[in-house]
């Protein structure tokens, strides 16, 4: 069982005709949710997950994905699960 909780949050922008199929794909990581989409691209997105290292592969995902120009790690916390 995880000891960690991780929850980030990232602005993300991608090229305006890429804006669906980068949703699809931000949908499809695990522990990504999208709470804001502008018509010009940019996405609000949160990361929940039981490591650093998990948050970091999905901002790293993120970044990679066709279409996206950039991406901003806002805020990051963590708290401890105590059994």
């Amino acid at each position: 069982m995880p000891s960690e909780y991780h929850v980030s949050s990232l602005v993300l922008h991608a090229h305006q005709d890429a804006i669906e199929s980068v949703r699809a794909s931000i949908l499809a990581l695990a522990g990504a949710d999208i709470h804001a989409v502008s018509p010009e691209g940019k996405f609000i997105v949160t990361l929940e997950g039981d490591s650093q290292k998990s948050i970091l592969a999905g901002v790293e995902s993120m970044q990679a994905l066709e279409g996206v120009l950039s991406n901003s790690l806002i805020y990051h916390h963590v708290d401890s699960i105590e059994e």
